[in-house]
């Protein structure tokens, strides 16, 4: 029989490893994407997410960004687009929002923030890293997904 202790101890360390597991299999780019632009861009990034529709201009399909660049993904493009550093006169007034600014968990405090945000902040506790990273980590998820 094993000892409470023993099996606390075991069943700790069990849940422990599962936990770990799970985080290294996390992937911060798609979970952002997730939860920041699949209701407009579609969980698959193919441009038809559930409010899609009611956009006066259609989310384009963004696994096709490399193909509709000669086969390389426009990453700064990317990044300009989602911080909104850079809008398309052509494409008239700009309804995607301005992840730059809502990536930021500091705006407005006092509210709560996710202790995870501090720790992707540096030591500097700055939110601007914390906005970059965020934005990084779509740029990158959307660079693996691309249509060959």
């Amino acid at each position: 029989m094993i000892k409470f202790g023993v099996w606390l101890t075991i069943t700790g360390l069990t849940a422990g490893f599962a936990a770990s597991a799970r985080a290294e299999d996390l992937d911060i780019g798609k979970s952002e994407f997730q939860s920041s632009c699949a209701s407009c861009h579609g969980a698959d990034a193919k441009g038809k997410g559930p409010v899609s529709d009611q956009l006066k201009t259609p989310p384009p399909d963004l696994t096709m960004l490399a193909r509709n660049n000669h086969g390389d993904f426009p990453a700064n493009t990317v990044y300009e687009a989602i911080e909104g550093l850079k809008t398309i006169p052509a494409h008239g007034t700009r309804e995607m929002p301005i992840w730059g600014e809502r990536f930021n968990p500091i705006v407005k405090l006092p509210h709560y923030v996710d202790p995870s945000y501090w720790k992707m902040a540096g030591p500097e506790q700055s939110p601007e890293v914390v906005v970059r990273k965020r934005i990084l980590a779509v740029v990158d998820y959307l660079s693996r997904v691309q249509q060959k």
